[in-house]
């Protein structure tokens, strides 16, 4: 396995796992429709508290993440 497999293999399980969580936190805050841009939310904000921060921060870490891997794989791909 080289390096380049290496690093595809991280970002598909990073893709895949990145739409899981962004459809968990979709469904556990506003229910279904806010999948598709729905919802009643009216544009007030609230404060993430409990499962609903730790969905954020998993969600901004695995995007994190994605986004530094593409990068890597186009670097080594040049080279």
């Amino acid at each position: 396995m080289t390096v380049q497999d290496a690093l595809q293999f991280i970002q598909i399980f990073t893709s895949a796992a990145l739409i899981a969580v962004i459809i968990l936190q979709a469904g556990s805050t506003s229910g279904a429709g806010g999948l598709f841009g729905g919802g009643d939310s009216m544009g007030i904000t609230k404060t993430r508290r409990g499962l609903e921060k730790t969905l954020f921060n998993i969600t901004v870490g695995l995007s994190i993440a994605f986004l530094g891997n593409a990068i890597i794989q186009l670097l080594i791909q040049k080279i």
